[in-house]
């Protein structure tokens, strides 16, 4: 189930990127191309997180 909340919310994130890029295209804004880029860099970090390291003592 934390798999599939985990893609779930990645894709939710990437549709939300292309809806802003799409908008931002259409109607020139650039504000709505940034939204756009912020969604799509939230997409990856979610799709791929960073793996902890564990220290040794």
């Amino acid at each position: 189930m934390k798999h599939l909340y985990r893609y779930l919310v990645a894709f939710v994130l990437l549709f939300l990127a292309l809806c802003f890029y799409s908008y931002g295209s259409m109607a020139g804004l650039f504000v709505f191309i940034l939204f756009g880029l912020l969604f799509e860099g939230a997409f990856w970090m979610k799709l791929f997180p960073r793996k902890k390291r564990r220290t040794v003592r």
